[in-house]
């Protein structure tokens, strides 16, 4: 292969994982809390150093799948009227206990256990301030959240949520659809505002990432139009070189 199918190959690469990344936004546009993710494309150039090279030398750029990152803009907020029902207005996340160890999710869609232990969908226990499960006693039926993520019930306070956040955002490591692992210390956030009953939808524009992927799907049949085309030069190129002279005598 000569440079120019290495440079589209190069082109296919990215264009690939770019449609993986879009493909999933898509799939998640409806789940709650998801962060959409984008991705950092870079030029990686290269000067040519042949004998033969023109003064100043000829560069080569190729396209480089530089880092994929999460979209952490704040999606829009629903009302459910569910009482364990809660989204984050600002900055912050919900901590939970996973069999893997603590990790934050902005997905506030929360049910009551059998025994009374507050989990997310996946029935990891929802943490408070001192990372302990938040338990509500069976025989309160009553439930509601103060925007500081104070937890009362007709018996009066009985926990607070745990609201915590990292220093930097893009540190976060996804963790299926709605889940992210720190890999720096957490902290708790000096502002809170929880509100109950709603959900944070996904930050995902359907709209956007269809038109996305459409782009992306474009760009991929032309670059490997152009990889067949330069394929098909070379193989006449070198059909050419190897015919039997005789033959066309």
């Amino acid at each position: 292969m000569d440079n120019t199918t290495y440079i589209a190959l190069s082109r296919i690469d990215t264009l690939t994982r770019a449609l993986e990344v879009t493909a999933n936004n898509l799939a998640n546009a409806s789940t709650d809390g998801f962060k959409a993710s984008r991705q950092l494309f870079s030029q990686y150039v290269v000067k040519q150093k042949e004998p033969n090279t023109v003064a100043g030398g000829k560069e080569e750029v190729y396209t480089q799948d530089q880092a994929t990152y999460q979209d952490h803009l704040q999606g829009q907020m629903r009302a459910t009227g569910n009482q364990t029902d809660f989204a984050i207005n600002g900055e912050g996340y919900f901590a939970v206990r996973t069999t893997q160890g603590i990790r934050l999710t902005r997905n506030g869609q929360f049910h009551r256990r059998m025994d009374g232990t507050i989990v997310d969908g996946s029935g990891n226990p929802v943490l408070d301030r001192q990372n302990q499960n938040l338990v509500v006693r069976l025989e309160d039926d009553i439930l509601s959240v103060s925007s500081d993520g104070t937890i009362s019930t007709q018996t009066g306070a009985i926990g607070t949520i745990g609201l915590v956040t990292v220093d930097n955002v893009n540190t976060l490591i996804p963790e299926g659809a709605y889940l992210l692992k720190p890999s720096t210390q957490t902290h708790e956030v000096k502002r809170k505002e929880i509100r109950q009953g709603m959900l944070e939808s996904s930050n995902v524009n359907a709209v956007g990432e269809t038109t996305r992927m459409v782009e992306i799907q474009r760009d991929y049949d032309l670059t490997f139009q152009l990889i067949q085309t330069e394929s098909t030069r070379q193989q006449t190129a070198i059909d050419k070189i190897t015919a039997d002279p005789s033959s066309s005598a």
